[in-house]
């Protein structure tokens, strides 16, 4: 669920304010209740919005044996109408050390110590499945094509079930019953 959480939370109360513990517990009784009216079947809609304060204090408080090792200080934005920002400190040579077999030319080469690394991109969330559309990343002041992001992304997000980590195309459902996520200028809200 906190990947949940990452992908479509956030507000503009105290923007600027910085994570607070207090946000960091709205948010996780507000994940507790979405669970729990996903464990139940019913007819009734319920809606719980999330906040921008609220989720980046989460990942600064509670999120952090969820967060892959080499991403540090991760935030999200949403700008309105489903775009959304993220951005975090990544270890970039992690990432370039994987693939031993890569030519003179390839960009890894270059990028080498842990970098800030932002993408930008257009969240759809309806019918119970949710998509990003890649708009465009950066890291540090410099623009990256999407192939980059597409190897940071599959690297920290590997796992047992997914041992090529997520493709930024992929379309996942959404989970807890979630059939909508709603988005407005730093905040989403959650349809269930």
């Amino acid at each position: 669920m906190a990947a949940t959480a990452i992908a479509f939370g956030t507000s503009t109360s105290g923007a600027g304010a910085g994570p607070s513990r207090a946000d960091a517990e709205s948010l996780r009784k507000k994940i507790t209740g979405i669970v729990q009216v996903g464990n139940v079947p019913t007819r009734q809609q319920r809606r719980t919005m999330l906040t921008e304060n609220e989720v980046n204090a989460y990942l600064t408080f509670d999120a952090v044996d969820q967060i892959p090792t080499g991403v540090i200080e991760p935030a999200i934005t949403i700008a309105g109408g489903g775009r959304v920002s993220a951005r975090a400190v990544v270890d970039l040579d992690a990432v370039r050390k994987q693939n031993s077999q890569r030519s003179l030319l390839d960009p890894m080469n270059f990028l080498s110590g842990r970098l800030p690394v932002t993408a930008i991109g257009m969240v759809k969330a309806s019918g119970g499945v949710g998509r990003v559309e890649f708009e465009s990343a950066a890291i540090g002041p410099i623009p990256v094509p999407k192939l980059i992001l597409q190897e940071i992304v599959s690297y920290y997000s590997r796992s047992a079930e997914r041992p090529a980590g997520i493709g930024l195309d992929d379309s996942y459902a959404l989970p807890a019953r979630i059939r909508e996520i709603q988005f407005e200028p730093g905040r989403a809200i959650i349809v269930q």
